[in-house]
């Protein structure tokens, strides 16, 4: 695509026309879809599971640098920001062999897209954010944006008309800036790139029985919070994004899962939109909240498919792109090729606050906790269904701000609401086994996944606090509080490329706290 056309589609998106098309062909294809739900079209054959995992590159000094084109030949997709890439799962049944396949599979294009990168002289990091700013340095970085015939051009975000469209209209409504305000920064910047700085997975679990949609995505709601706790590993922004006298007590108030906050500052500033997803009542509704959600930068299907054809996907093309900007921690994809089946139509649950882990035996431990887990809940009918949603939303961002000491909720098998989180991670842990073994798991294979996460909650030690306590160890040795944070980002490398399960790392000894 020439640079011209690039401006000329990024115009388009955003004029009214395009918003007023686009928006009707949204409502008439949710509706569509919602009478294919109550005729059992979108039923499927069995429970499925599938994995997007994204990922950042750096250089010999762990310092954060461009993928370079030779990479994206290799088995990853490009991201939003040029050091960011995505690697992607086929969709398997929720068996053991399933599982073994998606592993085999995540590990097969890690290791190749791995291998592309360290031909080019970078490597490809398992991790949730960046903290050693790039030689420019980041605000300089994310900062780098030009204006041309009034579209909004980011130096280092992939050069896609969706994203500058997305980009150019989030920042026409927020006057021209993002804020970022989290513990020890106050800081702005003229394009949503910063969001670039995360690095997340996202499990999804395909519902067979499209009616029983509603009791699995209120179930997985209620999981948000325990399961983010477990698995949190953003504590740390840039370094060179503080300014602070004392580094001890930046590590006492900053959260342990910075991602959440920097993906909803960076775009709702404009709109409101990313948000701890609505409880819903039939499976339609997750039809109707996304063609209820505010539009940003509507594209239509013939400004980018040359010879569009009669597929599933390409019918509902407008519906799926305006998902793409329904940004909740938990959403519902509708179509996509089913596990098990020809046909194209399925519905599943996309789980997606968990930050990217530190290896790809912790990613797929951490898909079979979320799949199990969704999957125990609905096989016994269980009570945590009915949490409250504000109950669920305050668990959720406590885990955010405080990881394993967050002040959770639950209700346990026999409808006994609790905040123990003891209790909480015994009901969820026993669930999560019993999911695995209605799907034919060994006792051994689902010890082999679940076992590990487990042991973060025997433990008390997460991604999260293994960071901040080398931190701390750093700071006791005598570091600066930048050098600190360096010697910890290049530990975890190492741990991390090694492939040493995270239930392995030694915890780090800290003096004083």
């Amino acid at each position: 695509m020439n640079h011209s056309t690039f401006l000329e589609l990024v115009n388009r998106s955003l004029t009214p026309e395009a918003a007023t098309e686009f928006d009707s062909r949204v409502d008439n294809q949710a509706t569509e879809l919602t009478e294919a739900i109550a005729a059992g079209e979108l039923d499927s054959p069995s429970f499925g599971v599938g994995m997007e995992l994204e990922v950042y590159a750096v250089n010999d000094e762990a310092t954060l640098v461009e993928l370079p084109k030779s990479v994206f030949e290799a088995d990853c997709e490009k991201e939003l920001g040029l050091h960011n890439a995505e690697l992607n799962t086929t969709p398997n049944t929720l068996t053991a062999e399933g599982i073994e396949t998606q592993a085999e599979t995540l590990q097969a294009s890690y290791e190749s897209t791995r291998t592309a990168a360290r031909e080019a002289g970078c490597e490809i990091v398992l991790d949730a954010m960046w903290t050693v700013p790039p030689a420019e340095g980041t605000e300089s970085y994310l900062s780098a944006v030009k204006r041309e015939n009034g579209v909004l051009v980011a130096d280092n975000m992939a050069r896609s008309p969706r994203y500058s469209a997305i980009d150019t209209d989030i920042l026409n409504k927020a006057g021209g800036s993002v804020s970022l305000s989290v513990p020890g920064t106050e800081v702005s910047f003229p394009t949503i790139l910063v969001e670039s700085l995360t690095s997340s997975i996202q499990p999804h679990l395909q519902i067979p029985d499209a009616e029983a949609f509603p009791q699995a995505y209120n179930a997985a709601i209620a999981t948000l919070g325990p399961v983010l706790a477990l698995t949190t590993n953003s504590p740390l922004l840039p370094v060179d994004l503080y300014d602070v006298d004392d580094p001890k007590q930046l590590l006492e108030e900053t959260h342990h899962e910075l991602r959440i906050g920097v993906f909803e500052q960076s775009i709702n500033q404009a709109w409101h939109k990313v948000k701890f997803p609505e409880k819903i009542d039939e499976t339609a509704d997750v039809l109707e909240l996304l063609a209820a959600d505010d539009t940003v930068a509507p594209f239509l299907r013939e400004w980018l498919l040359e010879d569009p054809r009669e597929t599933f996907a390409d019918h509902y093309w407008e519906l799926s792109h305006k998902r793409g900007t329904y940004w909740r921690w938990l959403r519902a994809v509708t179509g996509g090729q089913p596990v098990g089946s020809g046909d194209e139509r399925s519905i599943r649950i996309e789980y997606r606050p968990i930050p990217t882990q530190p290896t790809v035996g912790d990613i797929i431990s951490v898909q079979c906790l979320v799949t199990g887990l969704i999957r125990g809940l609905i096989a016994v009918d269980h009570p945590v269904a009915e949490l409250e949603q504000s109950t669920a939303e305050a668990a959720f961002y406590s885990a955010v701000e405080n990881g394993l000491e967050a002040e959770l909720a639950w209700i346990t098998a026999d409808g006994t609401e609790t905040t123990d989180s003891a209790e909480i991670y015994a009901d969820l842990f026993a669930h999560a086994r019993l999911g695995l073994a209605k799907q034919g798991f060994s006792e051994s294979a689902i010890s082999r996944y679940l076992d590990p996460l487990e042991t973060r909650w025997n433990r008390r030690l997460t991604p999260s606090q293994w960071k901040l306590d080398q931190v701390r160890a750093e700071l006791d040795a005598g570091m600066s509080f930048p050098d600190a944070v360096r010697s910890t980002q290049q530990s975890y490398l190492e741990l991390s490329t090694a492939g040493t399960p995270f239930a392995e790392w030694e915890r780090p000894i800290v003096q004083s706290q």
